[in-house]
């Protein structure tokens, strides 16, 4: 679920849209707009997991990859929804059909499948405001930014792209800056990344135009812009300064302060821990 807390996976199904399961649920708000940690930093309690759980795969490729939601080859008919510290019991949704709901993501409007009153109902008590559980029943219906895709990509309730792959090198040398200013290192999963990779160079990705994960191709359409999520504790929910203070210092592209690269699949398949990742073309 988008911005329910990370799952950790050892290998992944790459549809069109993302990996298999990924951020096909989403909370609007009465207005039919997306909910995330930016204003609700205490979704990063909440665990969405499928149920009942299949033999799961998921997502990863040079080093161990995180993903919003359990990610299983085919989607299952439920998913299971549990809060850290909330009194409420765990609930089952199954996944809808219809009715449908137009909801917005950003600047992208689309239908979704309501969830139904019981999903809603728990969500709502958990945040103490209205929201409603939606469901995108068809991953097709939103386009990726045509600026930077091609006719034809689309993506699911992601920010803009299928995929966000970050590396462990860049995390590391940002943790050197950060020890610098006498600051703690960050964990991976401020960034919330779908593939994180391993033994490249720090911002070597900065370069890179088209890989290959294992035997699966992806473009690199652009760099990714960080928020306010980034610096969010995403075990507790806690907020400080960091990394983005850090990253307007050193990492500032323009407007954008810059910790990541999208991704759009040219091909299907599965990426595994562990898997080659080999530079196809480089800027």
């Amino acid at each position: 679920m988008k911005a329910a807390r990370a799952v950790d996976l050892d290998e992944s199904l790459v549809e069109p849209w993302g990996l298999a399961g990924d951020r096909r649920w989403l909370l609007v708000d009465e207005n039919g707009r997306f909910v995330s940690q930016r204003e609700e930093r205490s979704l990063t309690r909440v665990v969405v997991r499928y149920a009942p759980v299949a033999a799961s795969v998921s997502a990863p490729v040079a080093s161990p990859v995180s993903a919003p939601s359990d990610s299983p080859v085919s989607a299952p008919s439920a998913i299971s929804v549990s809060a850290d510290g909330h009194p409420g019991r765990m609930i089952t949704v199954p996944a809808p059909g219809a009715p449908l709901l137009k909801v917005r993501v950003w600047s992208s409007t689309l239908l979704a499948a309501v969830a139904g009153p019981e999903a809603d109902a728990w969500f709502s008590g958990y945040l103490g405001r209205p929201v409603r559980l939606v469901y995108l029943d068809d991953p097709t219906r939103r386009a990726v930014d045509p600026d930077f895709g091609r006719p034809g990509d689309v993506v699911s309730f992601a920010d803009g792209y299928p995929l966000l792959l970050t590396s462990a090198g860049s995390l590391d040398e940002l943790g050197r800056w950060l020890a610098a200013d006498g600051e703690p290192p960050l964990p991976m999963t401020r960034f919330r990344p779908s593939v994180v990779v391993a033994g490249a160079a720090p911002w070597a990705e900065d370069r890179w135009r088209r890989i290959r994960i294992g035997a699966v191709a992806f473009r690199v359409a652009k760099p990714c812009g960080r928020c306010l999520v980034t610096t969010t504790d995403q075990v507790t929910g806690e907020r400080g300064r960091q990394p983005l203070k850090m990253l307007g210092r050193r990492r500032r592209f323009g407007q954008q302060l810059v910790f990541g690269q999208n991704l759009i699949p040219d091909s299907g398949g599965v990426i595994r821990v562990g898997d080659p990742v080999q530079v196809l073309h480089t800027a």
